[in-house]
């Protein structure tokens, strides 16, 4: 019985070869690349997704310039501040920094939204290229189809044995009926946006990850606020001492003039101290400009008197001596009338 049973089954194996040998192998291969480029669906997401991608490096660019330039400006000020402002405000920059790689590694990262979002794209246009291919080698009886744009590697393809137009149509007539059976869904889906994949794991990490970031911005936040009411209590106290030193100066100044001009207003200067004392520091520096204003015309006056009163003593002396001259001249004619 068993012998039968094998003999029949070996009758059979051979009658199927013999058929596939007289019908020959029937080999196809498909573009994947060409039939994604001709799919207006898949293109108009990409488009979609590529102008995500350009907003969130400009967004990434943005940030990074933004830290260089903190850098730059510490690095400016670094000789104005002390080690441990220089530390703190360095300190606050690199956890600026290091947010912005987060960032950038979340968006752009092995697992990031960009890769999701790519393989979200993908597996539809994948599952439909595959049914597809699926439904033509049932229908037309191929026994191999493979993907050109795949790791197989063909030397030589002839364009008979591809089959992507096939393809292509194929995916065409299914969302054509797809539109016709459900246009609401059709629009929803229009208007929603790529929705990423549901990763508990990863969503629970994410959400640990945000809470350290926040507690990490909160003392960051607090901090910075104590720096900030530290460094206005520091200006102030700066400030304090800087106007007690011009007062100081102001004052010192002050006795300086007095004691150059005690000399000559011994009297007036106690009358005008005790004067001064219910004036303003701007008052009184006018009186003392006005004064050494005075003073000074005063000088000029008596140094322009100095100056005539030399002329004309130069012009009595030469009179003189013309006047000698004349004398010397006239007495030699005396003496010689005389002889």
């Amino acid at each position: 019985m068993k012998t039968k049973v094998l003999f029949l089954m070996l009758i059979g194996i051979l009658g199927s070869i013999s058929v596939s040998a007289q019908r020959g192998v029937r080999i196809g291969y498909i573009d994947t690349e060409y039939i994604l480029q001709n799919v207006p669906e898949y293109q108009e997401a990409t488009a979609q997704l590529d102008e995500k991608v350009q907003k969130w490096k400009l967004e990434i660019e943005q940030k990074l310039n933004e830290i260089d330039a903190r850098k730059e400006l510490l690095n400016n000020e670094s000789v104005l501040l002390t080690k441990e402002l220089y530390e703190e405000r360095m300190e606050d920059i690199q956890f600026d920094e290091k947010a912005i790689l987060d960032y950038q590694q979340k968006r752009f990262g092995p697992n990031g939204d960009l890769m999701i979002q790519k393989r979200q794209l993908m597996q539809p246009v994948q599952d439909q290229i595959f049914s597809a291919v699926q439904e033509i080698a049932a229908s037309r009886q191929y026994d191999f189809i493979f993907d050109k744009s795949a790791d197989v590697v063909m030397l030589y393809s002839a364009d008979r044995f591809d089959i992507s137009e096939l393809v292509i149509r194929s995916i065409t007539r299914s969302a054509k009926r797809t539109q016709a059976e459900s246009r609401a869904e059709r629009r929803a889906a229009e208007n929603e946006d790529i929705v990423p994949e549901i990763n508990l794991e990863l969503e629970a990490r994410e959400a640990a990850a945000q809470a350290k970031r926040d507690e990490r911005l909160k003392e960051v936040e607090a901090r910075q606020l104590a720096q900030q009411q530290r460094r206005d209590s520091l200006k102030q106290a700066a400030d304090e001492r800087r106007q007690k030193i011009l007062d100081e100066r102001a004052k010192a100044k002050a006795e300086r003039d007095s004691i150059a001009n005690q000399g000559k207003e011994n009297a007036a200067g106690s009358s005008s101290a005790s004067a001064n004392a219910g004036k303003t520091r701007e008052e009184i520096l006018e009186e003392r400009r006005q004064a050494k204003l005075k003073e000074r015309e005063e000088r000029k006056k008596e140094l322009e008197e100095r100056r005539k009163k030399i002329l004309e003593e130069r012009e009595k002396t030469k009179n003189e001596r013309e006047e000698q001259t004349k004398k010397s001249d006239s007495i030699p004619q005396t003496e010689n009338k005389d002889n």
